[in-house]
């Protein structure tokens, strides 16, 4: 299997889909957007700063009811040029910028989208079993975008660093729970679980993993943020904090 290669934090003057954009800093990075025909919507709070002349209005996304009963945007922010446009999210991390050319589709772990050309249809996917190893719900959501009318960008904040793998046919790589940022609707998610006994007051835990099935690309971030706040069960501390948070939640359940 290939490893997992960095993913590059900067770009200069890079155009697709009729837009230009610039990815510049290295800590909290800022996503620079020439704008001109091609409308770009994004999430309202990662909004940095904007030419005078750029003007933004509300965009409604299909499926509104269920989307706010998953506690998902169900409003974006669109906008349209000419001018300059920037965003950032408030963590440490990478912009990933994502070239879908007609047709092609991304599936995106949830809370970790930033923009987007308008093109593009924006839709959910709730995973189950996954989150009730995590997080101690009844799963969690993924976007989903497809490249359905024309080529198509969208650009993602990694927490920390952002990694790439290309997993071949039938190859699988183990992640920790909470670190893939996307993938390519072609590689499979499953859920594992190991039990983890730590020989000390009888006491256990589980670790939880994410195992991928090829082919296809896979990003892999090293910071997990929580989208939950709170860690109560063994099991979600497995997914926060791997092997340390389930032996924690082992000893304290005694």
């Amino acid at each position: 299997m290939h490893l997992p290669e960095p993913i590059p934090p900067s770009v200069h003057d890079e155009t697709f889909a009729g837009v230009t954009y610039h990815i510049r800093g290295e800590l909290v990075p800022e996503l620079q957007i020439d704008l001109g025909d091609v409308s770009v919507m994004f999430e309202h709070h990662v909004l940095l700063w904007k030419e005078t002349q750029v003007g933004v209005e509300l965009k409604k996304l299909p499926g509104a009811i269920k989307r706010k009963i998953a506690g998902l945007e169900f409003f974006v922010t669109k906008t349209v040029g000419p001018g300059r446009i920037a965003f950032s999210r408030d963590s440490p991390g990478q912009c990933v910028p994502l070239h879908l050319s007609q047709g092609e589709g991304l599936d995106v772990r949830e809370h970790q989208f930033v923009a987007a050309t308008d093109n593009l249809d924006y839709s959910f996917e709730r995973i189950k079993g996954v989150q009730n190893m995590l997080l101690g719900g009844s799963g969690f959501f993924m976007d989903k975008f497809r490249a359905t009318d024309g080529d198509a960008l969208v650009w993602l904040h990694g927490h920390g660093n952002v990694f790439l793998v290309q997993l071949m046919e039938g190859e699988q790589i183990d992640v920790e729970a909470g670190a893939w940022l996307y993938k390519d609707p072609t590689v499979k998610l499953e859920a594992v679980t190991m039990g983890l006994k730590t020989g000390i007051f009888g006491g256990g835990g589980k670790l939880t993993w994410n195992r991928f099935t090829g082919p296809g690309r896979l990003a892999i971030q090293t910071l997990f943020i929580a989208p939950m706040e709170g860690i109560g069960s063994g099991a979600e501390a497995a997914g926060a904090g791997g092997i340390a948070g389930a032996l924690i939640g082992g000893l304290a359940r005694g």
